[in-house]
């Protein structure tokens, strides 16, 4: 690291402190980036260059973690959240919400009530697993080793949503990948929840071909993040619907398969039955 690099990280590991101290005041770019004596235009590039974000996404993440401890607390209205959030009123916290979790502070509040869920367990070639939909599309996907600990996962995510154990249309048209009938990729519909970063992480693993394999410094350059490897790699583990997203379908640039939610074996086992599978076609 050269100097100014280093006297550049330095700059940017200190407004990063800043904005965590004071993030409820909701502080404006310009004020940030006098704090660090940088032009505002200076600050914006440097920090999304070292933090992969922009200063006003990382105080919005900051600011709804914030917002959804006080939720999750229970005794929160929501006109109180926006405001110990330091948003000026609720409207503005409904946008946060929208914009990063992808629904509305009441929605996330109530945890998935009125929500139907209907699950079901199958088989695939790498083991069983268990498959959620609701009426817009696959919500969740996931290899076990135990029924009732692999519904509480899915549980946990969609506390207070109505559940059904039954196999629906959306789940068949899923299951029909493991039979190696790829044509039916585009009738899979998937209800996905996560923040912009995740979600925009997610649809560029959805674009690696059936066969191929990218690495965690490609997809970063995809979506124009070329220094948010290691946050690539927090977006790819946090992935909710197994193999339908193909986060298989990343390895290391080392060429090592790297790790997996579901275990580096099976991994492994999917690569090489994708690969022989296309090789046949």
């Amino acid at each position: 690291m050269t100097p100014q690099e280093e006297l550049n990280y330095n700059r940017i590991a200190e407004a990063i402190q800043y904005i965590k101290a004071h993030f409820k005041e909701q502080p404006s770019l310009e004020h940030i980036a006098g704090q660090v004596h940088l032009s505002p235009f200076h600050f914006q590039r440097l920090f999304t260059y070292w933090a992969g974000v922009s200063p006003k996404k990382f105080m919005q993440y900051l600011s709804i973690e914030y917002a959804k401890r006080l939720l999750n607390k229970g005794r929160a209205t929501l006109f109180d959240t926006a405001y110990q959030t330091g948003l000026s009123g609720t409207s503005r916290l409904h946008d946060l919400f929208i914009n990063i979790e992808g629904m509305t502070p009441g929605e996330y509040k109530n945890k998935g009530e009125n929500l139907r869920i209907n699950y079901s367990f199958a088989e695939s070639p790498f083991g069983k697993i268990i498959v959620a939909s609701t009426p817009k599309g696959i919500c969740h996907m996931a290899f076990l080793n135990n029924k009732e600990e692999a519904f509480y996962t899915l549980k946990s995510r969609f506390p207070n949503a109505e559940y059904h154990q039954m196999v629906d249309k959306i789940q068949q048209n899923a299951l029909f990948i493991f039979r190696e009938d790829w044509s039916k990729g585009n009738q899979i519909k998937l209800h996905l929840k996560g923040t912009p970063f995740q979600l925009k992480v997610w649809e560029t693993l959805l674009k690696i071909p059936k066969g191929n394999l990218s690495t965690y410094g490609a997809v970063a350059k995809k979506i124009d993040m070329p220094k948010a490897s290691r946050a690539i790699g927090t977006a790819i583990g946090n992935n909710p619907v197994a193999y339908l997203i193909p986060c298989h379908r990343v390895i290391q640039s080392t060429g090592n398969t790297g790790g997996y939610m579901w275990g580096s074996t099976r991994k492994s086992a999917i690569i090489g039955w994708e690969a022989a599978k296309t090789n046949v076609e």
